[in-house]
């Protein structure tokens, strides 16, 4: 009898909701009357007349003003608002509101700089090891002695290539907007080593003051013509650099969804939840983004390590998603950073080269100068500065110590280290703006705690 009742019970509760309501117990079925011919009904709703017991569901808790109808005591359901918090949050920005911003923007720093300074004090012995490293490069760096040339050669190196690592984990560590470090740094490099090697049929260029200034060699070679491997070969170093900094910022979405999987919380992060609702909603998909999104999910998760490199090899707006994927999955650490590492650092970065290399070969730029002539009515205005602009950089080439610096940049210079100056001002501003956005969801989320516990 026990088992056929606790059988029974799921299908008397969903019954007795249908007719009573959520709320119900068993002073609403009092009347002598019989609710339902059933038998299995009946059968069980005398059992618990028998025992006195009320038939109520158990519930989660919920608050005070969050209804089991998924609305709150306003009306609003949970996912209005949702949308309405978000569209707030969205609205924070310095042009909008620039005192609200930057209150909140230093807050969010403060609880920032405090939850880093908690994780350092748990990690007392990696820190300790740091500071002693530190102290002995320091000590031998000032220490005078025949080390020295290798000692700077190597602060050299180590800087240089800090410097491109760093940019590249900007490039996509998802800090505001982005800085788009390939386009303002690595891509005008890769096109003045190009145009330098074809102009000094050379890449021995003098150092110093190379990378900081190119200058082509005082003996420069008359014969032959200078390779493609060759320039690829002089900045193998940067580019590799850069994508490995592309890499390592690709790290947070993984760690992140890695550790919400593993304790079973919901993190705080957008991309993560969309990423929960795409996975239930996976049927339905009908647009081309989200469909496209769901063919990389499905590749990452099936494929493994050789879907994440075919992901990371290529120029992919959505391999966020592939770190999200890989996290919420489990899969181990080293088989997608791994799998990152050599796609970005290695096969990207030479298919990138190859595209900036050729383009920016003499005989392709010297035609481009020359279609730019045939448009019709500004052809003309509009070709003589970018002539002007090659043959400034091929007077600075050849320029010589001690016989004067050549003449100053031309308008297109000058236009393109503005145009650096407001992408990277529009960064910091995005930065501010996030963070900005990042403490005004964390009132929201603690004030929807408080509202469930009432």
């Amino acid at each position: 009898m026990v088992l056929r009742r606790a059988a029974v019970t799921p299908f008397l509760w969903s019954w007795c909701e249908s007719r009573f309501g959520s709320g119900w117990s068993m002073s609403m079925i009092a009347p002598p009357a019989p609710l339902s011919s059933d038998p299995l009904v009946q059968e069980e709703i005398g059992a618990m007349a028998e025992h006195g017991t009320d038939c109520e569901l158990p519930q989660r808790r919920t608050g005070s003003k969050e209804q089991q109808n998924g609305k709150f005591a306003d009306g609003v359901s949970v996912a209005e608002r949702k949308q309405r918090e978000k569209e707030d949050r969205l609205g924070l920005v310095l042009w909008k509101k620039p005192l609200v911003t930057l209150h909140y923007f230093f807050l969010e720093t403060l609880i920032t700089l405090k939850d880093w300074t908690w994780k350092l004090c748990q990690r007392k012995g990696a820190v300790f090891s740091v500071l002693v490293l530190f102290a002995v490069f320091s000590m031998v760096y000032s220490i005078e002695g025949a080390h020295q040339k290798y000692v700077q050669y190597l602060e050299k190196k180590f800087l240089w290539c800090a410097y491109w690592v760093g940019l590249g984990v900007l490039s996509s560590v998802g800090l505001g907007t982005g800085l788009h470090t390939f386009l303002l740094y690595l891509g005008p490099h890769i096109a003045s080593v190009t145009l330098a090697a074809y102009e000094c049929n050379s890449v021995d260029f003098p150092e110093p003051p190379y990378p900081e200034q190119i200058i082509c060699p005082q003996d420069e070679m008359v014969g032959g013509g200078i390779s493609l491997w060759a320039i690829i070969s002089k900045v193998r170093l940067e580019a590799c650099m850069w994508g490995a900094g592309t890499a390592i910022g690709e790290l947070p979405p993984y760690f992140m969804a890695r550790a919400a999987r593993l304790s079973g919380t919901e993190p705080d992060d957008e991309d993560y939840e969309e990423f929960e609702e795409m996975l239930e909603q996976a049927e339905s998909a009908q647009d081309f983004a989200t469909r496209a999104k769901l063919a990389v999910q499905k590749m990452v998760q099936k494929v493994g390590f050789f879907g994440i490199l075919a992901c990371a090899s290529i120029p992919n707006p959505l391999f966020d998603l592939a770190g999200i994927t890989c996290g919420h999955f489990l899969v181990p650490f080293w088989t997608f950073f791994g799998a990152t590492l050599i796609g970005k650092a290695v096969i990207k970065m030479h298919i990138q080269k190859l595209f900036v290399i050729i383009t920016f070969s003499k005989h392709i730029v010297e035609q481009m100068v020359s279609l730019i002539g045939v448009v019709p009515v500004l052809g003309a205005s509009l070709q003589k500065p970018f002539s002007d602009y090659l043959e400034a950089q091929r007077a600075k080439l050849h320029h010589r110590a001690g016989v004067g610096t050549p003449a100053g940049e031309n308008w297109l210079s000058w236009l393109f280290e503005k145009v650096v100056i407001i992408m990277v001002c529009y960064f910091v501003c995005s930065i501010v703006n996030s963070m900005a956005q990042s403490y005004a969801k964390r009132m929201q989320s603690k004030k929807y705690s408080e509202e469930k516990t009432k």
